[in-house]
């Protein structure tokens, strides 16, 4: 089973020359779940479902079978409904 994680920190994408692929490789194991359905070309979005205690948004994938869009697109609005996040704002730092 896949699992993601929390954003990385900023510098963690830098690759050292003698393994400049490092990046690609540590990015893929932060995005389980995209692949399989980019390939399939299924609806599916990623919504906020939780936050953690930094105050992250943590979210929950959702999918539909391949051309129901029309189906898919129903959940997302319910679960919007029922718990609205669209005033939530992650903190930011930089």
């Amino acid at each position: 089973m896949a699992f993601s994680e929390p954003p990385p920190r900023l510098g963690e994408f830098d690759s050292p020359p003698e393994n400049p692929f490092q990046e690609t490789l540590r990015a893929a194991a932060l995005i389980p779940f995209t692949p399989a359905v980019n390939a399939t070309g299924q609806p599916a979005i990623s919504l906020p479902s939780h936050w953690n205690d930094e105050g992250l948004p943590i979210g929950i994938q959702l999918r539909a079978p391949y051309g129901r869009e029309d189906v898919f697109i129903r959940v997302p609005s319910q679960l919007e409904q029922a718990a609205p996040w669209d005033m939530r704002r992650p903190p930011v730092s930089a």
